[in-house]
């Protein structure tokens, strides 16, 4: 694997960590959200990751150099909403109460959202000493010749 694949690699997990880190925020943003243009309450989104496919040159290379060493970062191949049910509160003066005074309230938990965004962080800063190590290598190389 080359220095540039390598770059390549810690850029696409930044982006994708940079994502997850949008939709966090836009999780907590939205904890106490009861009606969106969907009509019902806020639901909490995830980012659900992929490996970025290799090219067919990329796959030949590796397979000729019996090189096993593989992987084209990832990617977030889609964000999903997570379906687990509502809380709901008891309300009943609320504009978006139902019939027994209840609102449905956002699934999303705090302290959940907060463990994945010090993840989250952490992937973040793991992507960038790659990279900059990556960066220092090819600084090194160069100086060398």
């Amino acid at each position: 694997m080359g220095f540039k694949k390598a770059l390549e690699i810690s850029v696409s997990g930044l982006m994708a960590e940079k994502k997850r880190l949008e939709l966090i925020s836009s999780n907590i943003a939205n904890i106490n959200t009861t009606r969106t243009l969907d009509g019902g309450a806020y639901r909490r989104k995830i980012a659900v990751f992929q490996e970025n496919p290799l090219s067919f040159s990329e796959e030949l290379a590796i397979a000729e150099n019996n090189n096993v060493i593989g992987g084209g970062g990832v990617e977030v191949a889609e964000v999903v909403s997570d379906q687990s049910p509502y809380q709901k509160v008891y309300k009943p003066g609320h504009p978006d109460a139902d019939s027994n005074g209840y609102v449905n309230m956002p699934n999303v938990d705090l302290s959940t959202e907060m463990v994945d965004m010090v993840a989250a962080g952490k992937f973040y800063d793991a992507n960038i000493t790659v990279y900059e190590a990556t960066k220092k290598n090819i600084m090194n190389i160069i100086q060398l010749q």
